[in-house]
């Protein structure tokens, strides 16, 4: 059998064993990893397989994807759950304690962050040390001086902007951060690591391509969304994204912003607004309504449900695309 080799001690495979000399260790440790139940009732460590747990959806689709057949992923915010307000509960800080490799995005969710943090886990991989991450405001992207209108306060209060998986080349360099990590972790898999992280490397190098040709020509480069998670792909492909509220999806607008943005959608040619699926589109619905906009949505693919259009991250990406080609007006 395939017996994993874990960066530090397993403590459930052999807290039950009485062990006496080292062959009875040997039997102990095989015996052990050979099991179905893993004290947390999951399957993650089992059979072999690195034990990884997963912040949000983001994290596990990178784990899962570079991870193969020689991973067991838990993702510790629910399918439906805003990530932003997770609380780590006592299990799933046990499910830390017991894990080989955690993988999340530090500043994102601050009681993953403490958790982690405190923990003895391994392997920890921080997703936003693998790449750049930048301030960003209400407004992201473009040039204000191609504005021939008032946005008055438009930026609202900058923050360190947590979003990069929404663009595929900031994505990709969390990719391969992130099968570097693995490969260290389970060196006696590396190999497969790294030839999953080129192959899901080439996947988001082609959705790359295909927003940049797909909002080459548009009609606006201007979209306004419910809170400012779209900024890195704003900026990556010429647009500018004028959210409703800032970083902080439960965040209310003033009164000024909306008025704003009212002016703006206007000046810009704007025809939609957009909202999310695991927010409420209250505040979407009235802005377009006041306006005469539609109202269309934009997933930051947060988590995956029966809402979502589609069934993985690559998938909701392209509904992207064709949602912000509509919108834009693409030639």
């Amino acid at each position: 059998m395939n017996v994993r080799r874990s960066p530090r001690p397993r403590r459930r495979l052999i807290s039950t064993t009485a062990v006496a000399g080292t062959t009875a260790l040997g039997i102990a440790l095989l015996s052990a990893c050979s099991s179905s139940t893993a004290a947390d009732g999951k399957s993650g460590g089992k059979d072999g397989k690195l034990d990884v747990v997963a912040s949000f959806y983001p994290m596990q689709y990178l784990a899962e994807q570079i991870g193969g057949d020689h991973v067991a992923v838990t993702n510790l915010t629910e399918p439906g759950q805003e990530p932003h307000d997770l609380e780590v509960s006592a299990k799933q800080r046990g499910q830390l304690e017991e894990a080989d490799v955690a993988v999340y995005l530090k500043g994102l969710q601050p009681s993953v962050d403490e958790a982690i943090s405190q923990s003895g886990i391994g392997t920890k991989v921080d997703a936003a040390s693998l790449t750049d991450l930048e301030k960003h405001g209400s407004e992201v992207g473009g040039h204000a001086d191609e504005h021939d209108h008032d946005h008055g306060s438009e930026g609202g209060e900058e923050g360190t902007d947590p979003h990069i998986w929404l663009d595929p080349v900031k994505y990709a360099e969390v990719a391969e951060g992130v099968g570097k990590a693995l490969e260290k972790a389970d060196p006696d898999h590396a190999a497969a690591y790294k030839k999953n992280t080129a192959a899901l490397v080439g996947k988001l190098d082609g959705l790359n391509k295909k927003y940049a040709d797909g909002l080459k020509n548009t009609d606006s480069k201007v979209f306004i969304t419910t809170h400012a998670a779209f900024g890195y792909l704003a900026e990556r492909y010429g647009l500018t994204e004028e959210a409703i509220s800032g970083l902080d999806p439960e965040s209310e607008p003033s009164a000024a912003r909306v008025k704003d943005l009212q002016k703006m959608a206007k000046a810009d040619g704007v025809t939609t607004v957009f909202y999310e699926t695991l927010v409420s589109d209250r505040t979407a619905k009235t802005l377009a309504g006041d306006t005469g906009l539609k109202t269309a949505v934009l997933d930051p693919i947060e988590g995956i449900t029966d809402k979502s259009r589609g069934d993985d991250y690559l998938a909701v990406m392209e509904s992207n695309l064709a949602a912000l080609q509509k919108a834009l007006g693409t030639k």
